[in-house]
C-alpha cells in the first residue's frame, strides 16, 4: 500500500485506475489511521552522494506529506527544495540530469542501492522534464527504478514510470530555465501554458536564500567527484 500512498493514487493519482482490490484496502487503512496519534509520523530517509552532502527525503504518508531537503557537511541545518502534498505542492526542485547525477552516486557509495533503483523510485517526484531532456531515456530508468522494487509474483497495483511522467512532463509548458553567473540554475514560466509549474527554484533575490542554491551546486560538484573517483 505504501507506493499507492506514496504516488498519491490513492487519491486519483496517476495509476488510480489500477488499484483493483487494493482500494478498499486503502480506505480501510485511511480509517485505522484516524483512531492513531498523528504525532511522530515522519520518517527521514537520507541519500549520501559524497562529502558530506546530503539529501534528506521526509515521507509522513500519514498526513500525504513529503519534503526534500539538502545537508551540507559545514552546518547542522537542512534546507528546504521542494515538498508534495495534496494542498500547496512545490516539489519540482530538479532537473532529471541532476536527479540521475544524484541516484548514481548515491550508488556508487552504497551497494545495498542500485541505480537505477529505490533512490529513483522515491526522488523521481521531485524531477521534471523538459524540451532539452531525453524524456525517453528518463522514462525508462524510472519505470526499471519501481520494476526493481516489485516482488516476485506481485501482480497487484505497481507504480510505474508513465504514471510519473504524466505528472512531471513540462514540455511545451513554457518553462525558461536560466543560468546567471555565479551558475544558479532557476526557471520561470512564461504565460500561454496549460499546467503550472510549482517550485521554489526561481531566480535568487539579493539578501535572500528562499531557494538553497549554493548548496545545491555544491552537492552536484559532490556528486560528480563521487562518480569520478569510482571509475578512476
Amino acid at each position: 500500500m505504501f507506493w499507492a500512498r506514496y504516488t498519491f493514487a490513492h487519491e486519483d493519482g496517476p495509476g488510480a485506475d489500477r488499484l483493483g482490490d487494493l482500494e478498499e484496502l486503502l480506505g480501510d487503512d485511511l480509517d485505522d489511521e484516524e483512531d492513531q496519534n498523528p504525532d511522530d509520523t515522519a520518517l527521514d530517509v537520507e541519500f549520501d552522494v559524497g562529502g558530506g552532502h546530503r539529501l534528506l527525503l521526509t515521507v509522513d504518508s500519514q498526513v500525504d506529506s513529503y519534503s526534500l531537503g539538502i545537508a551540507a557537511p559545514d552546518s547542522a541545518d537542512t534546507a528546504e527544495l521542494g515538498w508534495d502534498d495534496l494542498a500547496h505542492w512545490h516539489p519540482y526542485a530538479l532537473r532529471w540530469v541532476e536527479l540521475d547525477l544524484i541516484c548514481r552516486a548515491v550508488a556508487a557509495l552504497d551497494p545495498q542501492f542500485r541505480h537505477p533503483g529505490a533512490p529513483l523510485a522515491l526522488l523521481c517526484r521531485f524531477a521534471a522534464v523538459f524540451e532539452d531532456d531525453d524524456v525517453d531515456g528518463a522514462l525508462a530508468a524510472v519505470d526499471a527504478a519501481y520494476a526493481s522494487l516489485r516482488p516476485q509474483q506481485w501482480d497487484g497495483y505497481w507504480p510505474c514510470g508513465a504514471d510519473w511522467l504524466e505528472r512531471a512532463d513540462f514540455r511545451g509548458q513554457n518553462v525558461v530555465w536560466q543560468r546567471d553567473q555565479a551558475g544558479n540554475l532557476w526557471a520561470r514560466q512564461e504565460d500561454d501554458h496549460e499546467a503550472d509549474f510549482y517550485s521554489t527554484r526561481v531566480e535568487p533575490a539579493a539578501g535572500t536564500d528562499h531557494f538553497p542554491h549554493a548548496r545545491l551546486r555544491a552537492l552536484l560538484s559532490a556528486a560528480a567527484a563521487t562518480l569520478k573517483t569510482s571509475v578512476a
